[in-house]
């Protein structure tokens, strides 16, 4: 159990590096599209690339996001609750977030098999195959619907989840 408890937190921890090295290049995208515009050149696509880099920025930072305790809860209702009720409603809310990760991840990995088998393409200047960034999407999504399955077995097992609280959004006064 402990060299798969290392894996998935590599895997959350790697999907998060990801999603940062996708911010970067958002960074550099617009960068280098302001360097062509001063120079006269044109850089087709590169709005349509800084998108797809923040789609999987996004979707590759949920699962991390999510272990970090940076999803927003609410937690009123659990902090009023005594420890038996509350973990009931918790392990109702992680059944059912796992639950709409693994319908999104399904049908998302459908939506990407169609787009590659009619070989859709941007309709932007660039004309890239939809496929490649949307898969991007099917991957984080995988990997938050793993992490909340994870989250959801260790609470029914242990009898608590594995979020934990970075000490900056302690520091609002919750």
């Amino acid at each position: 159990m402990k060299t798969l408890r290392k894996l998935l937190d590599l895997l959350y921890l790697g999907a998060g590096v990801l999603a940062a090295a996708c911010l970067v290049a958002i960074l550099m995208l617009i960068v280098v599209q302001m360097v062509a515009r001063w120079t006269g050149e044109v850089f087709p696509g590169a709005a349509s690339y800084a998108g797809y880099a923040m789609a999987g920025a996004s979707f590759l930072a949920f699962a991390n996001a999510l272990n970090r305790g940076a999803h927003i809860r609410v937690s009123i209702l659990l902090n009023a609750l005594p420890d038996g009720p509350k973990r009931l409603v918790d392990i109702w809310c992680f059944g059912l977030a796992a639950a709409i990760a693994w319908y999104f991840t399904y049908y998302a990995y459908w939506f990407v098999y169609w787009s590659w088998k009619f070989n859709e393409v941007s309709q932007a200047q660039d004309a890239s195959p939809l496929w490649i960034p949307q898969s991007v999407m099917v991957i984080g999504g995988a990997i938050l619907a793993i992490a909340l399955t994870d989250h959801l077995v260790n609470l029914i097992v242990k009898g608590n989840h594995r979020m934990t609280r970075d000490l900056v959004d302690q520091s609002f006064g919750e």
